[in-house]
């Protein structure tokens, strides 16, 4: 039982959910203003994407996320900022039976460096590296791609820049690649890592697979853990009693409950809600600073 825990707020995701709830925001104002909405409600740490404000569409946009940074900044309200590295590993294969060329409706590839572009430019406290290559989506081409190449190069360039790795685990086999940086020197103390279930062809979110990933958890990490839809809430619970921190936030679910689409700070709110019912310490962002050695630029 983890009884010092911290919320994460994933406050927007890049899926294609901006239709389906007036509460996803797009604009860089409308993440910002949502972020620190979760903040107030007692997030501790803010998972940062942006999307094209024309479109909605995920974004990978450097101007984008240094307006939500600044925004974030300016406000006042004391938040970890947490950028996605994910974006530039999308592949969409042209098909079952032409593979080859890549749709380039959806496919956007880019190398470890231009991946990175953001998180030089803004320096925020935590980036996200998505740990392995996996199919994504029900149906379809799409695949997540993070080759061990070019997790290794920006490992190595988030070290270089003194921000923290916040490493998302799909599966158990991400673990491996996980130890791999951690035994070539890649990744710093303490280790902080992301279990994320219930996503379509990764770990599935009951509590035999769960448990699974937390006790091959290499020694002495930091966890966090969340599954999706309707699973967001208990896994609250779920990850406190395995030890970990939670997240939630519209990124992975739209819902506080049946016919009641959600605000990211309602989320929260639920989440604090549901932690102190069980005697759970919330920890704040200095807290979080402390812990896990962060830099706040």
């Amino acid at each position: 039982m983890n009884w010092d825990v911290f919320i994460t707020c994933a406050v927007t995701g890049s899926g294609v959910t901006a239709g389906k709830s007036p509460h996803v925001p797009v604009t860089p104002e409308q993440i910002a203003a949502s972020a620190i909405a979760a903040a107030e409600a007692g997030a501790a740490v803010v998972h940062i994407h942006v999307r094209d404000p024309h479109t909605g569409l995920g974004s990978r946009d450097t101007a984008l996320y240094a307006e939500v940074a600044e925004r974030i900044r300016d406000s006042g309200v004391d938040v970890v900022l947490n950028l996605t590295a994910g974006m530039g590993g999308d592949l969409v294969l042209g098909g079952d039976e032409h593979v080859l060329p890549p749709n380039p409706d959806g496919t956007d590839m880019a190398g470890a460096t231009e991946r990175l572009d953001h998180v030089r430019a803004i320096m925020p406290e935590i980036c996200t590296l998505d740990c392995g290559t996996m199919n994504f989506a029900s149906g379809g081409d799409y695949i997540m791609v993070n080759t061990p190449g070019v997790l290794r190069s920006m490992a190595r360039q988030v070290q270089a820049l003194g921000v923290r790795p916040e490493l998302e685990v799909f599966d158990t086999g991400h673990l491996v690649q996980v130890k791999e940086l951690i035994h070539d020197g890649l990744l710093d103390d303490p280790v902080m890592i992301q279990l994320c279930m219930g996503i379509a062809y990764g770990a599935p979110d009951d509590p035999n697979t769960f448990m699974a990933l937390v006790n091959n958890l290499p020694n002495n990490c930091v966890f966090s853990a969340f599954s999706i839809s309707r699973m967001q809430l208990p896994f609250v619970a779920m990850a406190a009693l395995a030890g970990g921190n939670v997240r939630v936030g519209l990124e992975d679910n739209l819902y506080l409950g049946p016919g009641h689409k959600a605000t990211n700070a309602e989320l929260v709110s639920r989440a604090r809600l549901l932690l102190e019912g069980m005697n759970v310490r919330i920890v704040g962002p200095a807290e979080v600073r402390d812990k896990l050695k962060l830099v706040k630029h």
